[in-house]
């Protein structure tokens, strides 16, 4: 192992043995210069009258560990960590991405599995509800398919809904995305984005600040929202609730001097409220992802493929089918009502039949929906 290696070895040692909080703990200690002082000095069992009383807990702590601790082991286990494909970057390398090295509290350390973002890149975290409805299940697709064609980086917590839709459109898409865990890059957490992280693997990336091994824990996803937005440009929102941990992620995006964008929705739906205040709040109204992209073309730097700002809507449909996609909304309509649609966008009659022939090509197609068997609405 080379000397480099070595200090990363005593570093990951350290982020263990401190365990929650460690990223301040390692911060108060970088008056010993090396992670390797700090160790020799716990295992002296020095280590408690060098430091500050907010540290003595975990001095006692470290130094109980040290004198268990053998340097071959330490190293062992760092080795096996990089022979699974691991790779761990502290905060004083140049490889550590350079915006989130950034904000105030950023984690002293960085595991990661795959590439992370190019610091040169646009980056834009893709954020929202969960338990979306099939509106935020079409945005959060067609934005994460867009912003990734123009080369704009998609990061976000790979969590089920919003998230996760929005970095599987990314890669679709041939662009890269980063998944930011509140677990060990070696665990997928929630199971069933598996697809996404192992994606997330081969075509982008996935890290965390907790050690390989860590299962998630409630307690350590609002500490892991800082990093989605430390690492961006900029945050998007599409679908939250009034009171929603999406927001905790947006708080700490303005903490950090990042913008904050959102897609409104109906004032009747809940899962548009958190979106429609923040809106009211300040928040840069979105209706569109050439939108975003040209607010991105004027106030940042970097490479951005600008013929995708002028790009034409991601389905390529034709003719009467493509008119009455557009006449579909995400709530579910009856016929009569698409007829009467259809008739006010394009000023002529569209026969049952015909309108009937349509939808179900449409619903065959993937790009709508039926509900009790007459009534048909817009799919992402």
């Amino acid at each position: 192992m080379t000397d480099e290696q070595i200090e990363k070895a005593y570093v990951h040692w350290l982020y263990q043995a401190a365990g929650m909080g460690s990223r301040g703990f390692l911060r108060g200690l970088e008056q010993f210069g090396t992670a390797q002082i700090i160790y020799d000095t716990a295992r002296k069992e020095r280590l408690e009258a060098k430091v500050s009383a907010r540290y003595q807990d975990k001095a006692r702590r470290l130094q109980a560990l040290a004198k268990s601790s053998e340097i071959k082991g330490i190293l062992e286990e760092y080795e096996r960590i990089l022979s699974r494909g691991i790779s761990f970057v502290t905060v004083k390398e140049a490889s550590y991405p350079r915006k989130l090295a950034q904000i105030g509290d950023a984690p002293y350390g960085l595991y990661y599995a795959g590439r992370l973002p190019v610091d040169e890149g646009r980056s834009i975290a893709v954020i929202g509800a969960r338990n979306c409805t099939e509106y935020g299940r079409y945005m959060a697709k067609e934005f994460g398919t867009v912003l990734a064609q123009a080369g704009v980086q998609i990061i976000s917590g790979m969590a089920r809904g919003i998230d996760g839709i929005g970095q599987r459109a990314a890669l679709y898409a041939g662009g890269y995305s980063l998944g930011v865990l509140g677990c060990g890059v070696d665990v997928c957490y929630p199971r069933e984005n598996r697809e996404v992280y192992e994606q997330l693997l081969v075509k982008g990336g996935v890290c965390s600040e907790y050690p390989p091994g860590m299962e998630p824990r409630a307690v350590l996803f609002p500490p892991r929202n800082r990093i989605i937005s430390g690492l961006c440009d900029g945050v998007l929102v599409i679908e939250a609730k009034g009171r929603s941990g999406t927001l905790i992620t947006v708080d700490m995006a303005l903490e950090q001097g990042r913008e904050v964008y959102a897609v409104p929705g109906r004032a009747t739906d809940a899962l548009s409220e958190g979106c429609n205040r923040l809106i009211r709040q300040g928040a840069q109204l979105v209706m569109s992802p050439e939108e975003l992209l040209e607010d991105l073309q004027a106030g940042l730097t970097g490479y951005m493929d600008q013929s995708v700002i002028s790009r034409q809507p991601i389905l390529h449909l034709s003719g009467v089918r493509d008119k009455v996609f557009k006449i579909l909304d995400f709530q579910p309509q009856s016929m009569e009502r698409l007829q009467e649609a259809y008739k006010k966008a394009y000023g002529d009659s569209i026969a049952v039949p015909k309108l009937c022939y349509e939808l179900l090509q449409l619903y065959a197609e993937g790009y709508a929906g039926q509900a009790d068997g007459k009534y048909y609405f817009k799919k992402e």
